[in-house]
């Protein structure tokens, strides 16, 4: 009998936590705070999260045999045979399904941008994530409509410069995992997936540095647009840069100096510089953002 730690961890419910960027538009627009928005955004998670993970299905199902070359991925359930095709299916549809109905009882909006998200990354999953540049674009939308998700939910409407650095943002994390790839191609002489011959280090290297100074000067250009200006206390949210700006240099020292992965999600949870940083800048936020008449930034 299979053990049941192998279902869940077809699932990926560890991915799942990409899928916070929900809560992305209250916590911007100062909403956060509204149980009832939060609730609401809650049960969209869930939604998101099963079509997530019917998306982690087929994708898995698609690479088995690619999976098995993989140094880590070949002990994912399917690859490894933990879990057979067919049960993998029947979880699929039961997924797809749930988390299908859930958003149109939701919203019948959020189901069409959920309906985006799922044709979207199914394209990806069979052809679209071959072809280099479209591969990183692919995912950095998916952020996109997670965030587009999050207001309509919660009627929040969207800022183009929200929009803007949550695309940038995925981008960069979407061209750090690039960035892994070809240094275990560099090292094991193995490509992982074919979008790679589309890339070396040099070209991604530009490419993050470039990212890293868009996301930098957008971050700046938000922090001080007439949206942010006309809210009580917000116009001081400009000092938050700081934080922005050591947490990108640090990620950038830890590639370039200290020549460590370049997944920005496996540096965040290992190093306690960014850890700090991502903190500060949160306590910060709220700081400016909710706490009303605060003196502390005056």
């Amino acid at each position: 009998m299979h053990s049941i730690s192998n279902y869940i961890k077809l699932l990926r419910p560890k991915d799942w936590a990409k899928n916070f960027f929900l809560y992305i538009p209250l916590f911007f627009a100062g909403e956060i705070t509204d149980l009832q928005k939060d609730i609401e955004v809650f049960f969209g998670f869930i939604a998101f999260s099963f079509i997530a993970s019917c998306i982690y299905i087929i994708n898995d199902y698609k690479d088995i045999e690619d999976d098995k070359k993989h140094p880590t991925k070949k002990y994912r359930p399917l690859a490894s045979g933990a879990v057979s095709k067919t049960v993998s299916l029947v979880i699929f549809t039961v997924l797809l399904i749930a988390g299908f109905f859930l958003a149109w009882w939701i919203r019948d909006k959020f189901m069409f941008v959920l309906a985006i998200y799922f044709l979207l990354n199914l394209g990806y999953s069979f052809g679209l994530k071959s072809i280099p540049i479209l591969d990183i674009i692919i995912l950095a939308i998916g952020f996109v409509l997670r965030i587009k998700a999050g207001s309509v939910i919660a009627y929040i409407p969207l800022s183009e410069w929200i929009i803007i650095m949550v695309f940038l943002l995925a981008l960069f994390m979407s061209i750090g995992k690039r960035r892994d790839d070809v240094l275990l191609k560099i090292n094991s002489g193995t490509e992982m997936r074919k979008s790679i011959k589309g890339y070396n280090l040099e070209f991604l290297n530009v490419l993050l540095a470039l990212v890293c100074a868009v996301i930098i000067v957008s971050y700046f250009m938000y922090t001080m647009s007439d949206e942010i200006r006309l809210r009580p206390n917000a116009y001081r949210l400009y000092y938050t840069c700081l934080f922005v700006m050591a947490g990108i240099f640090r990620y950038l020292q830890i590639i370039y100096v200290l020549q460590d992965s370049g997944s920005p999600t496996k540096i965040l949870y290992k190093d306690r510089f960014i850890q700090v940083t991502l903190i500060c800048w949160i306590i910060s936020y709220i700081l400016i953002l909710y706490v009303k008449d605060i003196t502390i930034f005056n």
